[in-house]
């Protein structure tokens, strides 16, 4: 049986760990300088509050309603998420971590008259460890693992916890889940499914495999045949390495002013190397991405690329390379709103594919990139870092609510008041 252990509404239960006042309370998440809603509690759903709505269109009325407003927290998001993960490994050894809120888990000599059970200690013990709450789906299949997972979540009854375990659970199941919420299928898939007369889950299950194999493709053929109990998706045990590393962020305010841009750029290489030398990669092509805002409040996007002459991982390097196609780029006059990097043609280091007109990346190169990343591992991002990243960011994005880094800076641990 596969196990889908998934967070409620994770941003939002995270930023309620530490405050146990706001256990049973609205709370809103928003998004990079504070645009958007993009986590709500189940109390802040209750009162039909959208997901991805303007803070500026209903900050008034947030504010009225007592609704208790957080910016999004990343460190501590990820090091919650991290703590989730090591208690599920108590469950089982064999696991995928699919996204910061759900693990698949494969569950191995679980008697079926106990799934139920086995599941409600899994969330039990989850909450005790971290005090996230989650809801657990159990089926023979991943995709009907997905559909317990939500049933789960949205049906008061199963407690938290959804064990599919025959055809009549699953077709109960499958009966009221429209097509559009089925696991892989997008919303342009759904409409095509439409107009053949599809729109359930039940629907979809019954009909003929080959056929809609014919009209869209060897994945919907799949996603039937999950959907009937057969199981043809496997655990991802091993992490698949990234084929392309982004990192890009909108500024706080519009700037004109190019060392304020060489300035986030240099800061967005350095998150992006880290990423490229944690899955041990190398970069051979390097993208510079620029937007412009004009009057409309539209962005224009520009963008360069270079491929390097060797591939490498060293932030000095890249950081360069950056610079010279972001001085390309920019415009003196124009209002700049966002910059990005992008890291492509990954290899693996350890079989990369030397050229013999240019040298490899330097045995020193590695060694300094490698106690880069160690000290700053050990004592915190930043304690050591390029000249080029700065110590004055002007840029950065507007935090106007944001919680402290219970877990993950000294300055910010809880404090305990006899």
């Amino acid at each position: 049986m596969f196990c889908l252990v998934d967070c409620n509404s994770f941003y939002a239960s995270c930023e309620q760990v530490f405050r146990p006042d706001l256990r049973d309370k609205a709370v809103i998440v928003l998004s990079n300088n504070d645009c958007f809603i993009v986590a709500r509690s189940a109390q802040a759903k209750a009162m039909g509050i959208g997901d991805l709505q303007s803070l500026f269109t209903i900050k008034d009325w947030l504010q009225q309603q007592d609704i208790t407003i957080f910016s999004s927290n990343y460190p501590l998001y990820g090091d919650l998420s991290a703590r989730v993960m090591d208690t599920l490994q108590l469950f089982s050894s064999h696991i995928e971590i699919y996204s910061i809120d759900e693990m698949f888990l494969y569950l191995e000599n679980i008697k079926a008259g106990s799934l139920k059970h086995y599941g409600r200690q899994i969330k039990e013990t989850v909450y005790q460890h971290t005090a996230l709450p989650v809801g657990v789906g159990i089926a023979p299949t991943k995709t009907l693992a997905k559909l317990a997972s939500r049933a789960a979540k949205t049906i008061t009854q199963t407690r938290g916890v959804c064990v599919l375990d025959n055809a009549l659970k699953w077709d109960w199941m499958k009966k009221r889940t429209p097509v559009n919420k089925i696991w892989g299928i997008s919303t342009r898939f759904a409409a095509r499914l439409a107009d053949l007369g599809i729109y359930s889950a039940l629907e979809l299950a019954n009909a003929d495999s080959k056929y809609i194999r014919r009209h869209f493709n060897v994945c919907m053929e799949r996603i039937i045949a999950e959907l009937n109990g057969h199981a043809c998706l496997s655990l991802e045990e091993i992490p698949q390495l990234k084929k392309q590393i982004y990192c890009s962020r909108s500024f706080a305010r519009k700037t004109t002013q190019l060392p304020v841009i060489l300035n986030a750029l240099s800061v967005y290489i350095a998150r992006a190397c880290e990423k490229l030398r944690a899955q041990k990669s190398l970069a051979g092509v390097l993208q510079v991405l620029l937007y412009a805002a004009n009057d409309q409040h539209h962005y224009h996007r520009q963008q360069m690329v270079i491929s390097l002459a060797c591939p490498s991982d060293d932030t000095r390097l890249l950081s360069k390379a950056a610079k010279t196609l972001l001085k390309q780029l920019f415009r003196p006059g124009v209002f700049y709103i966002k910059a990005g990097v992008g890291l492509l043609d990954l290899s693996i280091k350890k079989h990369q594919q030397l050229d013999l007109f240019h040298p490899a990346q330097s045995a020193k190169s590695e060694q300094l990139m490698t106690v880069m990343d160690k000290i700053n591992q050990r004592h915190g991002r930043n304690t050591i870092y390029i000249a080029a990243e700065g110590v004055q960011q002007k840029w950065v994005m507007r935090q106007a609510y944001r919680s402290p880094a219970y877990t993950s800076h000294w300055d910010e641990l809880p404090q305990v008041q006899c």
